[in-house]
């Protein structure tokens, strides 16, 4: 983790679409920030690679930005892995402040503290889609925890048409923190202390403040890494134990 260098990435990169507009670019300011800060020598950025174009590409190893939806990189991680060392980066709202954009007008409300507060343990429902390669040994992901402002159009279903309202832009203020897996050893990070030893994904859920749904899709993460496995059922709900991986030795977050 370098603090500094990803403040020079968000000053280099903001500094340069401010004169766009905010609203204009979609979600591809964090994706901006993210690659400068991984890698500033534009040259790496946006190879061909096979039949792919890799985010960064340098010294035989890849890297791949996704800020949402990572099942849609299935195909194209199993493509890199063919030849290279990949490293799957997902950035993760540790923190953010809602600015509210007026379609009619396109001004901006004053920035307001969003309550939610999110962790790396976040990232389990998101990777299920590439659960399968998660235990490739040329495959690692690394989970960026960022504080950003979120733009938001007023242009939502409900009578202040904020919800169902789109995200015009997420604009990285500051790195909080990182956490490195490339290991079945490493998840076992994601598997919150204050458990039970036989736990339900409803007390997953509840030591996460997750959704049920969440934890479930999380859960089977775990259980196809082999960091959990199911040792019977209490009612209609799986119960799960941790398995006797041998943890990373630090705390990565």
């Amino acid at each position: 983790m370098d603090a500094q260098r990803f403040q020079e990435a968000c000053r280099l990169i903001t500094q340069d679409r401010a004169r766009s507009g905010i609203g204009t670019l979609g979600e591809k300011t964090l994706h901006a920030v993210i690659k400068h800060y991984l890698e500033p020598d534009e040259r790496c950025h946006e190879i061909r690679v096979g039949g792919y174009i890799a985010d960064i590409c340098r010294e035989g190893e890849i890297c791949e930005i996704q800020t949402r939806q990572l099942y849609r990189l299935k195909k194209k991680l199993e493509a890199f892995l063919l030849e290279r060392s990949v490293t799957v980066v997902y950035p993760i709202a540790s923190g953010k402040r809602l600015i509210w954009i007026d379609e009619e007008t396109g001004e901006t409300t004053r920035p307001r503290r969003s309550p939610k507060r999110r962790t790396p343990h976040y990232a389990l429902p998101e990777l299920y889609g590439i659960r399968d390669l998660l235990s490739h040994p040329r495959l690692s992901v690394r989970l960026l925890l960022i504080q950003m402002d979120e733009y938001r159009r007023l242009n939502g279903w409900s009578q202040d048409k904020k919800r169902g309202s789109w995200c015009s832009d997420r604009i990285p203020v500051e790195l909080s923190g990182e956490l490195l897996l490339s290991s079945p050893e490493d998840y076992l990070q994601l598997i919150p202390p204050g458990l039970p030893p036989q736990f339900t994904s409803r007390d997953f859920a509840r030591e996460l403040g997750m959704t049920p749904d969440a934890s479930r899709t999380g859960l089977n993460v775990l259980l196809s890494l082999g960091a959990v496995t199911r040792i019977g059922r209490q009612g209609n709900a799986f119960v799960y134990e941790v398995c006797a991986l041998s943890p990373p030795d630090e705390d990565l977050f």
